[in-house]
């Protein structure tokens, strides 16, 4: 955002040459593509409201990039975007990874606990005469 005065009128005529040709810059290579700012994947990291607001801040660094796309600054918004996509990351990693390995407790402690009764089912199923007791 430009803050410098004083202002140029973008409707004033621009200054010609006095041979009355007017001179054209090109800028030469591949044009960068425009920076990201994955608003979108923060917005549903936000509403998943997951722990450490890591969604929440997601978004917020997403408005900023993309209002600093908007002023033209493309520098500070692919650095902006960047930061709202690590945070996006960790908060989808944070969101999966502990339900992930909830489900694995739960399965592996089942197969355990199953595993167990087949063991002790052949205690409980003994049969014992009066004559055991003598």
């Amino acid at each position: 955002m430009d803050t410098s005065y004083p202002r140029e009128d973008p409707r004033a005529p621009t200054p010609r040459k006095a041979d009355g040709n007017t001179h054209t810059a090109l800028t030469l290579g591949a044009p960068r593509p425009l920076p990201r700012d994955h608003l979108i994947w923060s917005v549903f990291s936000t509403l998943y409201l997951n722990l450490c607001c890591l969604g929440f801040l997601a978004l917020a660094y997403s408005i900023k990039a993309r209002d600093q796309k908007v002023a033209g600054d493309l520098e500070a918004a692919r650095r902006l975007g960047s930061k709202a996509k690590c945070y996006n990351i960790l908060a989808t990693m944070w969101a999966l990874v502990p339900p992930l390995l909830l489900l694995v407790l739960v399965v592996t402690g089942a197969l355990h606990l199953s595993r167990l009764a087949k063991g002790s089912a052949a205690f409980f199923s003994t049969k014992f005469d009066d004559s055991d007791y003598d």
